[in-house]
Order: structure tokens, then C-alpha cells, then sequence
């Protein structure tokens, strides 16, 4: 599947997402959707920001795995959070934030930061919900 288009190729303006489709059954649903900031990642800071939550952070991990040194490790994520940063001052005013469930912030307090990692791993939710739970915005 290929990534989502960010910007307009005519104007360069931020482009919505309006339609969803279920693969399996084909179930649609319409409205506007707004990507979250990690879906405005290039491919490589997506997949170092996978690799990162995959090593629950463990920069001395991501060392090993990556085969280079902890400072390129380091300067690495310093990029992708530049990268976050100035998607985020370019986003246009978010169209709905769903408030998360009860059974949804849970685990952040019973089971801690292992858990709700864990929960990220298996798509049970977002990263968006994980940053939240994991006490990583200041927007509540």
C-alpha cells in the first residue's frame, strides 16, 4: 500500500482524507480525517520511530541493531523530532480529536508504560493514543 499523500500536487496545500474502506468487508465510512503527525513522516523516520518503540527507547539497543555509533543513534532521533515538530506547526486545526476511552487510558495507570508500548505493538492503539498515555503531550 502506498503512503498517503500529504500535500495538493496543483497548490501544495494539506490534503484531507475523506473516504475509508475496510479491506476485508468493504464497509465505508465518509467524513474528513485528519493524519496524525506520524503520518507526515518521511519513510526512514517512520521506520527508525517503529524501531524506536519496537526497543521500548533503548538508544543502546537501537545502537546494536542499527550498527552505528550511539551519537549517530542520538542526532537521529533529535531529526525525527525536528521533523515532528515542524509537521505540527504546518498541520491545519485538527477536525476532531476523539477523546479516549475509559479502557483506553487504563492500562497507562495499571500496567504502566510496558503495557501501553505493548498495546502500540499490536495496533490495539495509536501512536497518537500511546504519546497521550504515556503523559507525552501537554494538550489535555
Amino acid at each position: 500500500m502506498r503512503k498517503m499523500i500529504e500535500r495538493c500536487p496543483a497548490c501544495g496545500d494539506h490534503m484531507a482524507v475523506r473516504r475509508m474502506e475496510c479491506v476485508a468487508c468493504d464497509t465505508a465510512v465518509d467524513g474528513q480525517f485528519q493524519p496524525s503527525s506520524f503520518d507526515r513522516l518521511s519513510p526512514e523516520s517512520l521506520a527508525f520511530v517503529e524501531l524506536f518503540v519496537r526497543r521500548k527507547g533503548n538508544l543502546k539497543e537501537m545502537e546494536r541493531e542499527l550498527a552505528v555509533p550511539y551519537s549517530t543513534v542520538r542526532h537521529r532521533l533529535d531529526d525525527v523530532v525536528r521533523e515532528l515538530e515542524a509537521s505540527a506547526d504546518h498541520l491545519p486545526p485538527p477536525v476532531h480529536e476523539p477523546a479516549l476511552s475509559p479502557s483506553a487510558e487504563a492500562p497507562a495507570k495499571a500496567g504502566g508504560r510496558q503495557n501501553v508500548l505493548e498495546r502500540l505493538e499490536k495496533g490495539e492503539i495509536t501512536p497518537d493514543e500511546a504519546i497521550k498515555l504515556l503523559g507525552g503531550t501537554d494538550d489535555e
